[in-house]
């Protein structure tokens, strides 16, 4: 990398070698497990329930964990958060900590989906988990004391891809409306062919050995003329009548270049968008937040970004 973060550097010095392959999914899957949930603690003032909800195809179920406030208020803005882990790792727990600050500074409830992960399950089985989530909250909003009128679809990375692709989806579909979408750093490009998803070779962050490796198992050999914008929404022709839009990206991040073609496409389609670019940031680099004033400022941005969306 050409440039990184003076509050990162240290952390970039400590990370272990990330190598995203099929053989190598159940050990890091593993590690993650153990590193980023064992030692949550929750918030006092926020509940966790988990909740299996049902899908569309017969005979499944999908889990949820929904965060809300101990005094819950009635009709509250809601988010369905989608977590990131490049569409093949990754689990609902692991973002608690992001989810209960949703909650607690933008005053709503969180819909955690634990979406199917490929390559044991291609696409489009993760979105399809997230559409059917967002039909569920959509037809049980008043049982939940949610304001369908305000549910918003926030996500990470391939939470953030996962998050543009149902945007569209749900548009095309005619389904439940996204009232404000927040795909942050997403991965929405399959193609590998702009500069900064080439150019990110240190195999400590998400680089582009890594990205290729799990684009090819979320797309299961999907050959790529057949490659939907559902499934890559950067493929996408037509941008217009999608929600309100924030986005973000560190200039170190393969997604950079992604990330600001979709912002300007979104930007040309009449849609009201916020761009934030952070310099010197891998991706990912706002989960290392309680270490960094960067990543703390990019965190308090997005947050407060729902908040006033939600609240004016």
């Amino acid at each position: 990398m050409r440039y990184v973060h003076k509050e990162l550097k240290p952390i970039l010095e400590q990370l272990p070698e990330l190598m995203i392959s099929t053989e190598q999914m159940p050990a890091i899957r593993q590690f993650l497990k153990d590193h980023l949930i064992g030692d949550f603690q929750a918030h006092p003032q926020v509940e966790c329930l988990e909740q299996w909800i049902p899908s569309q195809h017969r005979g499944r179920e999908i889990r949820v964990l929904i965060y809300r406030s101990k005094t819950v208020q009635q009709s509250s803005p809601a988010v369905l958060w989608i977590h990131g882990g490049g569409y093949v790792m990754g689990t609902a727990e692991m973002d608690a900590g992001l989810c209960e600050r949703f909650v607690l500074e933008a005053g709503c409830q969180v819909i955690a989906v634990d979406y199917r992960l490929a390559p044991e399950h291609p696409y489009p089985a993760a979105l399809e988990d997230c559409y059917d989530s967002l039909c569920w909250l959509s037809e049980n909003a008043t049982a939940l004391g949610i304001d369908a009128e305000k549910i918003a679809v926030v996500g990470a990375s391939a939470g953030g891809g996962l998050t543009a692709a149902l945007s569209l989806l749900a548009r095309d579909r005619g389904g439940p409306k996204i009232a404000f979408q927040m795909p942050l750093y997403p991965m929405i490009d399959d193609r590998h062919q702009t500069r900064s998803s080439t150019e990110i070779q240190d195999s400590r962050v998400w680089n582009e050995q890594s990205n290729r490796s799990a684009w090819a198992m979320y797309l299961g050999g999907l050959p790529v003329p057949n490659v939907s914008s559902y499934a890559a929404p950067a493929r996408a022709k037509d941008y217009s009548c999608l929600p309100p839009t924030y986005t973000c990206v560190g200039d170190q991040d393969p997604f950079r270049d992604e990330t600001m073609d979709y912002v300007a496409a979104l930007a040309k389609a009449g849609v009201p968008t916020e761009f934030h670019l952070y310099p010197g940031c891998f991706h990912g680099f706002d989960g290392y937040a309680p270490m960094t004033g960067i990543g703390q400022q990019a965190i308090q941005q997005y947050v407060q970004a729902l908040a006033i969306f939600f609240h004016e």
